[in-house]
C-alpha cells in the first residue's frame, strides 16, 4: 500500500516539475491530440493535485494514525478530492475567467479620444492614434465637418465608415466637441 502512496506523490511532484519545464514543448508536439479527454473539472492541474495529494496524505496517514488500509484509503481520496476541489475553484477557474482579449471591433472605436499622428487635410485622410487598454492604436481617419486638423490635435471619433474614423476635433477646455 505504501508503494502506491509513493509512486502517486512522486508522480504527482514528477508532473508538476515536467509540465513547469517542459509545458509548451509537450503542448505544441501533442497539438490537441488529448483534447477530446477535456472536461472542465478536469483539467491536469487538477488531476495533478489529486493524485499528489493521494499519496502524500495516504503515506502520512499511514505513518502516523494506527487506521487500517481501507479508512486510509478512503480519507487520502475523500481529501484528495477536496484538495481537487478547491484547487479548482479558487486557481484554475479564475485563470480561465480571467483571461483577457487584446481585440475590439470598430465599432467599439466611436466616442473613444485619440490624438492625431498623421495631419488630416479638408478632404483627404490622416492618422489618429487611440488608447485601447494597455496599448495604442492606429488607424486611418478623416475630418467629420471637412476642417484640416493638424497633429497633435486632440480629436473624439464621431462614426466609423468602411474602416475609416470619423472624427471631429475636441474642444479641452469643456471636454466637449467643437
Amino acid at each position: 500500500m505504501e508503494t502506491l502512496f509513493w509512486s502517486c506523490l512522486a508522480g504527482g511532484i514528477l508532473f508538476a516539475v515536467v509540465s513547469v519545464i517542459l509545458g509548451d514543448l509537450v503542448s505544441h508536439a501533442l497539438d490537441g491530440l488529448l483534447d477530446f479527454l477535456s472536461v472542465d473539472f478536469l483539467k491536469p492541474m487538477v488531476i495533478a493535485s489529486a493524485v499528489t495529494v493521494f499519496g502524500g496524505a495516504g503515506i502520512l496517514l499511514s505513518h502516523y494514525t494506527d487506521w487500517g488500509g481501507i479508512v486510509i484509503i478512503v480519507l487520502s481520496v475523500v481529501l484528495a478530492m477536496v484538495i481537487a476541489a478547491l484547487v479548482y475553484f479558487f486557481y484554475v477557474k479564475p485563470m480561465n475567467n480571467s483571461e483577457n482579449s487584446t481585440g475590439y471591433s470598430m465599432r467599439e472605436l466611436s466616442g473613444r479620444i485619440g490624438e492625431v499622428t498623421i495631419p488630416i487635410p479638408d478632404t483627404g485622410f490622416g492618422e489618429v492614434m487611440i488608447k485601447l487598454g494597455a496599448g495604442n492604436t492606429l488607424h486611418i481617419a478623416s475630418s467629420l465637418e471637412r476642417h484640416q486638423l493638424s497633429a497633435g490635435t486632440r480629436v473624439v471619433v464621431v462614426d466609423v465608415l468602411d474602416g475609416v474614423l470619423r472624427v471631429t476635433k475636441l474642444d479641452e477646455r469643456k471636454g466637449d466637441v467643437v
